[in-house]
């Protein structure tokens, strides 16, 4: 019974550009998996921190009090940035002389606008490196299938008799890379998915929270104006 070729067999002997191919591949694979287990504790602990601010922020702190704890901070992210970015500008304004509440609130809610953006693009950092792998993977791996079966089938004008088992090992090299390919992509598209669905839902709270504060920040301008 004739010896069976391993995987590792198979790789050592497909063609230079096949292999290339295959390390490619990996490569892909293996950043892609840093990638998601790095965005899956992100996004768990940035989860975690909405939910501890939202709970300390509607617990009834004064909400100066609240900004000044946060003020010093340089290292603020996610909805603790949303919430100084819009009350330093309502602070900034409202200590103006004889500022327009509906101009202070517009100040407020660029700032907050810009404050979202920044978050939605923290919060998405990786996941277009991901979409690339799980989208090209399969057409990469697909890509040196081809050129190894083109090799396999062109040895054969060489060959006086052609048997299955000269063809074999060569196909099983090229559908290696197809496999690798595959292998690389479905982690990928997996993580885009499920990070891609939680991101939405951080920024769904974080826009969510700014409505609330705009709200809030609006009647205290509006009181304040009528003080004045």
């Amino acid at each position: 019974m004739p010896e069976q070729l391993s995987i590792f067999e198979l790789i050592a002997n497909a063609s230079l550009l096949v292999q290339l191919v295959m390390a490619l591949l990996v490569l892909a694979s293996v950043v892609s998996w840093m990638m998601i287990f790095q965005r899956w504790f992100f996004l768990r602990r940035s989860l975690a921190e909405v939910d501890a601010f939202e709970d300390h922020f509607w617990s009834g702190i004064d909400l100066r009090k609240f900004y000044g704890e946060l003020e010093g901070d340089e290292g603020l992210n996610g909805i603790e940035n949303v919430f100084v970015s819009g009350f330093r500008e309502f602070t900034r304004l409202s200590d103006q002389g004889g500022a327009d509440a509906d101009a202070i609130m517009q100040g407020v809610q660029r700032a907050m606008r810009v404050a979202l953006t920044r978050e939605e693009a923290r919060l998405e950092t990786h996941l277009p490196f991901l979409a690339t792998v799980g989208s090209t993977s399969p057409y990469v791996g697909l890509f040196g299938t081809v050129w190894g079966i083109m090799n396999s089938f062109r040895s054969l004008a060489n060959m006086s008799q052609a048997t299955l088992a000269s063809v074999a090992p060569g196909i099983s090299e090229a559908l290696v890379a197809t496999a690798m390919g595959l292998f690389a992509a479905i982690p990928a598209v997996i993580g885009y998915n499920r990070f891609s669905a939680r991101v939405e839902g951080l920024m769904k709270r974080y826009e969510a929270f700014s409505d609330e504060l705009t709200t809030i920040l609006h009647r205290a301008a509006h009181s304040k104006a009528a003080e004045d």
